[in-house]
């Protein structure tokens, strides 16, 4: 379970295909200081545990249903990705409840910029829609976002300037695919 809030922007150091789908090499400069073999971290939104830690590198299994439906399989070398460690439950949630099953690929339909800061119009499939709630919560690459406009085919968020720039959000253009994670109350509720 995670908060949406990202602790650190990481870059891909590495990318190789396994038997059992890929592993991703990361390269972090907080995280794996007191990561272990086993841990769950959430890259981009997406739940996936450490397979081994080195000095600023940190290791995971991509299984082939993870490549399939997250953006993980476009990754590239030195391609940035937000990083999050599970929740303590003694901490607070600065975001809200996140498990890190992504439901689908995202499109960027448009980049608003404007005095609210910058606004992300996503597409939204069918099925996902009644997930997806005005001033509800919704996870864009691991990024807890409220939910600013809602319609039958799209939802729009708006990042705060901190979290531009402060996420791997800031570099996402017009056309790009985005994780989304839709609120987990709201599914339970619907």
């Amino acid at each position: 379970m995670f908060t949406g809030i990202i602790e650190e922007i990481g870059a891909v150091k590495g990318i190789s295909k396994s038997s059992t789908g890929a592993v991703l090499k990361i390269k972090t400069e907080k995280i794996y200081v007191d990561a272990k073999l086993g841990d769950s971290i959430a890259m981009n939104g997406a739940c996936l545990s450490v397979i081994a830690v080195n000095i600023n590198i940190l290791s995971f299994d991509v299984i082939p249903e993870t490549l399939k439906r997250t953006t993980l399989s476009d990754l590239k070398a030195n391609d940035p990705v937000n990083l999050e460690r599970s929740m303590k439950l003694d901490a607070r949630i600065g975001g809200h409840f996140i498990t890190g099953h992504i439901d689908y690929k995202g499109r960027i339909n448009d980049i608003i910029k404007n005095q609210a800061g910058v606004g992300f119009n996503v597409s939204l499939p069918k099925e996902f829609s009644k997930f997806v709630v005005d001033k509800g919560s919704v996870a864009l690459d691991g990024t807890s976002l409220t939910v600013a406009a809602v319609s039958k085919d799209n939802f729009t968020v708006y990042l705060i300037p901190h979290t531009f720039k402060n996420t791997a959000l800031g570099i996402k253009k017009k056309g790009d695919f985005i994780n989304v994670e839709t609120d987990i109350i709201g599914k339970y509720a619907a």
